[in-house]
């Protein structure tokens, strides 16, 4: 092995030592305002709605 075989099998291992960072948890969307979100865009579909 070269001296780059060595670099890179330094780097993959330093990466895969790694911790991923923890996904913090978002708010849940209260359902009527999702329910109010399908309600408008049902609108836009209607036949004969002006947009």
């Amino acid at each position: 092995m070269d001296r780059f075989d060595h670099a890179f099998t330094a780097l993959g291992q330093r990466i895969n030592s790694l911790t991923p960072p923890e996904r913090t948890a978002s708010a849940p969307v209260p359902l009527a305002s999702l329910i109010d979100r399908v309600k408008a865009a049902k609108k836009l579909y209607q036949p004969g709605v002006r947009r």
